[in-house]
């Protein structure tokens, strides 16, 4: 099923969207309502699963609620989790699309596990590999112990994004290392809050992150510093790579660079963005990439702050015209006008 919103209607859902959660990862003030009555009246369905962890709903596991979507279901159903701690690993398998994770605020309702392994996907809190998948409002964590470098013990995910057509809304990623596994499909972030130390945005998806908060914790297991993403694009025809338009790149301890080449044709572009002085002078890096970097897409358009200063960049990091920037900053990079509910 494909779903579109443009016009007067999109900029009422956003203007919706964005009174109603705050920024940060912080609770905002006031409760907000189970659903959003004009994104349900889009969706066309009043179907609505109720999650409560004190026992006033349906269920009072999140796992449980997906289970009893019926396999195939090709009708959206909005699953709505209040607040609460829900301490349990969840995954939306590939045959349960259409459904709509709705929490009460990525302050409020929080999926936390705590796993570390030598798979990443093994130790993700959160997985979903099932297309037409929306998150709204939830904070997505794995709070494993920083383990030892290069040992099973190293990976941490917080969410592992395996399908196609799969957006999140005013959400959260917490873990250490590697906390989002971004690992293939198209994707839509917006107004999310992702911290991590190396590699904490990873994969080979088509990604875009809007208006998004990147939060650096320093990694001290290691002399090698930390960085933000680690695209992994193969050749010069996967149409993948990563897009951060707006937002902004901060935190604390030892500088950071904004990516690291997992793969010879790894693209990432961080346009309008502001960088605080945590980005290392250098800005990108290929230190565990044994190839040439005549065919990597390190790329900046138009960014702004102390980190933003190019004068020390990799060599073969880009500095884009708005010409060259704007492919990457259409919705159309991840073809969004196809299935997104709404955008910016």
């Amino acid at each position: 099923m494909m779903f579109k919103l443009q016009g007067l209607v999109a900029f009422a859902i956003t203007l919706f969207v964005s009174a109603s959660f705050t920024h940060g990862g912080h609770p905002s003030g006031e409760d907000e309502k189970i659903g959003s009555p004009l994104l349900t009246q889009e969706l066309h369905t009043n179907n609505t699963i109720l999650v409560d962890i004190n026992g006033g709903g349906q269920f009072k596991s999140i796992q449980a609620a997906i289970d009893s979507v019926p396999a195939g279901n090709n009708k959206w159903v909005i699953i709505h989790v209040r607040r609460g701690v829900y301490r349990e690993k969840v995954h939306v398998p590939q045959d349960k699309p259409h459904i709509f994770l709705r929490g009460n605020g990525r302050g409020k309702t929080h999926i936390v596990w705590s796993q570390s392994s030598h798979d990443n996907i093994e130790s993700a809190t959160f997985k979903v590999e099932s297309p037409y998948f929306i998150a709204f409002g939830i904070s997505f964590k794995n709070e494993a112990p920083t383990g030892v470098a290069y040992t099973s013990q190293n990976q941490s995910v917080a969410a592992f994004v395996g399908a196609d057509m799969v957006a999140f809304y005013h959400c959260a990623f917490y873990s250490t290392h590697n906390t989002l596994f971004d690992y293939k499909g198209r994707h839509y972030y917006d107004n999310c809050y992702i911290q991590g130390s190396i590699d904490f945005i990873f994969g080979r998806a088509r990604s875009t992150f809007h208006s998004c908060e990147i939060f650096v914790i320093s990694d001290k297991r290691v002399s090698i510093k930390g960085s933000v993403t680690a695209n992994h694009r193969e050749n010069a025809n996967e149409c993948s790579g990563f897009v951060f338009i707006k937002g902004k790149v901060y935190g604390v301890g030892d500088h950071v660079y904004l990516g690291r080449a997992k793969g010879p044709f790894s693209r990432v572009v961080f346009a309008e963005t502001y960088l605080s002085k945590t980005i290392v002078p250098q800005g990108w890096t290929n230190w565990s990439y044994a190839g040439g970097t005549e065919n990597l897409f390190h790329a900046e358009y138009n960014c702004k702050g102390p980190g933003a200063d190019f004068a020390e960049r990799a060599p073969w990091a880009k500095q884009l015209t708005e010409k060259e920037a704007a492919p990457f900053l259409s919705i159309d990079f991840i073809d969004g006008r196809e299935w997104l509910p709404v955008w910016i």
